[in-house]
């Protein structure tokens, strides 16, 4: 070695292996890798020759290393190899042996982990320096990926709580548990909040919050946005915070945000922008999709399919897309092929379920519907959507009971989302128990968490239907007032807000009102006739006085 001492020249080695895998020359780096392995037989030297197999896609020949040599059985004592060696087995596709390579251990529901044998593992010298996610965490969600495989969602949901509990860094484990509707409202909420956060790591507990369902009010979602845009990562007092404000996966929370408070403009401009920034990301992507699918924004819908059936043709995302604009345009029979063309890519797409479905229930096919509605039920049971839908679909068919029990079970998964609530009323309006339906009707209008907008005109329109139903006139023609601030198109307000005045006896206004809905459709034969009679009664009113 020329005047070096063995130890430097093999410590050299370890530099270049580093160096190689910090370069992408994997080749490389196996070929030094194996010669220091074979100059010392150090355990930390064969875990560094096994992890160049890894990066270089010799899984095989990496495990093989780990599990055949003739100090396998001490070194898989260490969680680091044995992680490893889980890992080969999960690029394999062997998931029982990746599950038995991990050991045995339990967990219960809320990811508490029990009867792990793994606090005789070795030491072995860390790859970073003090800012690990922990090896604990790591085998956790692996595991849990291993059970989701397997298709046991159950135990992957405990298992990947059981990451996020273990290590809070550990992403990965909650945004399979929240992209996955593996947690309902609550049981996230629950999860966060038992999450035990580095001094400096509370930013990352807002963002984390940002991430969950969003149907807390606007000012309360606002104010965690806000702080983490002007705060960032560090303290708030802190002169050395860096702001997030501009952060791609903050403001795609927002645009989701927006989504699921019905604001489909404001949230069709910020995906606008943020992919004109990074059109790649593929999380901001889909909220753009939906949103444009919302607001009939077939052009936009066709040009995003064609790029991504362009560069991402093997991801369900794509084929969505294309599903999405056939929807928008109403060829639904196309829209159903690719929807399932994209389930069928990904069964865990919850997405491409619920548009198959709603696709099938624009053509009136109930049974269809139901089963793909139902199938996104099973595998997402923290996505209270396809019990809505479910719910509808029975609304639709006059199975009233039913349909108020499933939008119950869609309440239960996400008690404050507007929308169910609101269904709740319209079923209830149906089966003529109008005070349980003036209840739920109010609060809807107490859960939207932003001003109103055009799409709860209806909610305002059916709650002064019931309170019409009622005699409680006042009322009934103060939302019906409100619902026409919204929209001026609404044959039903019109209707609605003219028969009021007519029950009231004030018959001028109610014949300037059926006016009015009849200068919207002339050929309306409620409006017709009530006009008719509004006439008669003003008529015989004068004659009497």
């Amino acid at each position: 070695m020329f005047g070096r001492t063995r130890e430097e020249a093999v410590e050299r080695l370890r530099g270049i292996v580093r160096d190689c895998v910090s370069k992408h020359l994997y080749s490389s780096a196996i070929f030094f890798a194996d010669k220091v392995a074979a100059a010392t037989s150090e355990p930390a030297d064969i875990y560094m020759q096994a992890q160049a197999l890894f990066l270089g896609h010799h899984f095989r020949r990496a495990l093989h290393l780990l599990t055949s040599s003739s100090s396998s059985a001490s070194l898989l004592r260490d969680l680091r190899f044995r992680y490893l060696a889980a890992k080969c087995l999960e690029e394999l596709k062997e998931w029982h042996q990746c599950l038995a390579m991990l050991g045995d251990a339990t967990v219960d529901e809320h990811g508490n982990v029990q009867d792990q044998n793994d606090c005789s593992a070795m030491s072995l010298d860390k790859d970073g320096e003090d800012h690990e996610i922990n090896i604990i965490s790591a085998i956790c969600f692996l595991r849990g990926k291993a059970y989701e495989a397997l298709e046991n969602r159950v135990q992957a949901r405990q298992w990947y709580k059981a990451a996020v509990k273990a290590d809070p860094l550990c992403y990965e484990a909650l945004e399979c548990l929240v992209d996955n509707y593996m947690l309902s409202c609550e049981e996230e909420s629950s999860l966060l909040s038992s999450l035990q956060f580095g001094k400096d790591d509370g930013w990352l507990s807002t963002f984390y919050s940002c991430l969950i369902k969003k149907h807390d009010k606007e000012s309360i979602v606002e104010t965690k946005f806000k702080g983490l845009e002007r705060d960032g990562i560090g303290a708030s007092d802190s002169p050395f915070g860096y702001s997030l404000k501009n952060n791609t996966d903050l403001l795609s929370g927002k645009a989701e945000y927006y989504h699921q408070c019905g604001e489909y403009q404001k949230c069709f401009e910020l995906t606008s922008m943020l992919l004109g920034r990074d059109p790649f990301h593929l999380k901001c992507t889909l909220i753009h999709l939906v949103a444009a699918m919302e607001l009939g924004h077939s052009n936009d819908l066709y040009l995003m399919a064609c790029n991504l059936v362009r560069d991402y043709s093997q991801k369900a995302l794509s084929w969505f897309a294309v599903g999405c604009y056939y929807y928008c345009i109403k060829k639904y029979d196309q829209a159903r092929r690719y929807f399932g063309k994209a389930t069928s890519l990904d069964g865990s797409f919850p997405p491409a379920w619920i548009g198959s479905g709603n696709a099938y229930a624009a053509q009136e096919e109930s049974d269809q519907a139901m089963a793909a509605f139902r199938t996104g039920a099973r595998l997402f049971p923290g996505c209270h959507l396809p019990m809505l839908y479910i719910g509808m679909e029975y609304m639709r068919t006059h199975n009233f009971k039913l349909a108020e029990q499933y939008f119950l079970q869609a309440k239960g998964i996400c008690p404050s989302d507007p929308l169910v609530l609101n269904e709740l009323g319209v079923v209830a309006y149906h089966m003529k128990e109008y005070p349980k339906a003036v209840q739920w009707f109010e609060k809807t209008l107490a859960h939207i968490a932003s001003s109103l907008n055009e799409i709860w005109e209806p909610t305002l329109v059916n709650l002064a239907h019931a309170q019409r139903k009622l005699k409680m006139y006042h009322k009934a023609v103060s939302y019906y007032e409100k619902a026409l601030t919204l929209s001026t198109q609404s044959l039903s307000t019109f209707a609605g807000l003219a028969y009021t005045y007519h029950l009231q006896g004030n018959f001028d206004a109610a014949i300037a009102y059926y006016h009015k809905a009849l200068w919207l459709r002339p050929d309306d034969q409620f409006c017709t006739e009530m006009l008719s009679l509004a006439l008669e009664d003003d008529c015989r009113g004068n004659a009497h006085r």
